[in-house]
């Protein structure tokens, strides 16, 4: 087993407070988290077969200004559009921002917080983990282990069983630099619906500008299949026309791709007694939209404070269960065509203040803000969605339970490079 304050290789077991599986953003979000409310003294080890640096992925998302975060940043908009074929919406966010946050600068604080901590980097998957509710056992694949007292496991992996409805969020952005002004970096669009939208499922553009010239454009779907290479290409070249660049004066800088799972599946944050899981794998991707960062974020601010506390390391639920609730009863509706997408979310905003609405798709909004919200929708097909969905969960008490479906690779066996709330959300 490789471990690193330094370069040294370990063959006896390592005893440590705290085990972090998995590196990604999650994972650095806490570490982040445990340097900046103070925590010390705690042995921690972070075990992951590959120390992520640069910009592997983009997250974008909202919070209000002058956070920790804001440093980090690459851009941040007060207004953002929301543009559907009927019309234009621009969207005054006050007291909230949307934001765009590149990886290689939270890893590089991750890694300044990592070795504040005095963290040890052990470079191999984990390979089992065995808790006997009094200590955890990492071992590791390369032969090593880890003791700890508890482990946070982030290493994305696949739903618990079959959700009622399973979509895919699957995106392609293109970081385009432009020979002249051609962007309004004052301005994101959040929303573009004018794409063409696929037979079933949701489609939209958007834009993250970070100068006139300078910009991701983004062709993202709601929907169960993946597109081939060519299909997203195709896309993003139609949604630049749309938008009215010139090819001929644009450079693709990068491209990120990205799959999230959308799905009511459950996804176990506690599966074990001394072991919580982050991220994706803790439930904090928002069924319904994709969107993950807010939550992570919130899972590594709650941890960080109950060690800080003297309390054990487990987060609050990402959302509470009436989120879940809603977004089950969303997806089925979007899923058997009982609204549609571009419908659904212009009128969430035209019946609501933006604020509302972002701080509903960060599962931070109360009872009464959350009627409004579902008194903006079409009552029909949303009360067969309710009853559909009451049914289906009534015949999944009395079947068997079945194994999970297959979900790519880019949603299980490694993390988006981009992604929404995420990735880019």
């Amino acid at each position: 087993m490789v471990w690193q304050r330094g370069a040294v290789t370990a063959s006896a077991p390592i005893e440590v407070d705290l085990a972090l599986l998995g590196g990604g953003g999650a994972a650095s979000l806490l570490l982040a988290a445990l340097d900046r409310h103070g925590v010390r003294d705690l042995r921690i080890a972070v075990v992951d077969p590959v120390r992520r640096r640069g910009q592997d992925r983009t997250w974008a998302f909202w919070g209000h200004p002058d956070s920790d975060l804001d440093p980090l940043l690459s851009a941040s908009w007060q207004q953002v559009e929301v543009t559907t074929p009927a019309r234009r919406r621009v969207l005054d966010l006050a007291p909230l921002r949307y934001a765009m946050l590149r990886s290689g600068p939270l890893y590089d604080r991750a890694a300044e917080a990592e070795r504040r901590l005095g963290a040890i980097r052990i470079v191999a998957p984990a390979a089992s983990v065995v808790d006997d509710a009094t200590r955890v056992v990492v071992r590791t694949g390369d032969g090593g282990i880890v003791r700890a007292d508890w482990v946070l496991d982030s290493r994305p992996r696949p739903p618990a069983r079959p959700g009622r409805t399973t979509w895919l969020q699957h995106f392609r952005g293109w970081w385009l630099e432009s020979d002249r002004p051609a962007f309004d970096p004052a301005r994101a669009v959040l929303m573009d619906f004018r794409t063409p939208q696929p037979a079933r499922g949701v489609s939209f553009g958007y834009v993250l500008p970070v100068s006139d010239r300078h910009a991701l454009v983004e062709y993202t779907e709601f929907s169960p299949a993946l597109l081939t290479d060519a299909g997203y290409d195709t896309a993003l070249a139609g949604y630049r026309d749309l938008l009215g660049l010139d090819p001929a004066g644009l450079r693709v800088r990068e491209v990120e791709n990205g799959v999230i799972p959308m799905t009511d599946a459950p996804f176990p944050a506690r599966p074990s007694p001394r072991v919580a899981r982050l991220g994706t794998a803790g439930g904090a991707t928002r069924p319904s939209t994709g969107f993950t960062f807010s939550a992570m974020y919130r899972q590594a601010d709650q941890v960080a404070r109950a060690l800080a506390a003297g309390r054990p390391p487990v987060p609050e639920p990402a959302y509470p269960r009436r989120h879940r609730w809603m977004d089950a009863v969303a997806l089925r509706a979007l899923d058997r065509g009982g609204v549609g997408g571009p419908d659904f979310f212009d009128r969430l905003f035209d019946r609501n203040p933006a604020e509302r609405v972002l701080r509903f798709l960060d599962g931070v909004t109360t009872p009464v803000e959350e009627v409004a919200i579902m008194n903006s929708t079409r009552l029909l097909p949303m009360i067969a969605a309710t009853a559909g969905d009451a049914a289906h969960r009534v015949r999944d008490r009395l079947r068997p339970a079945r194994p999970a479906p297959a979900i790519p690779a880019a949603v299980v066996g490694g993390p988006p490079i981009v992604g929404r709330g995420s990735a880019a959300r």
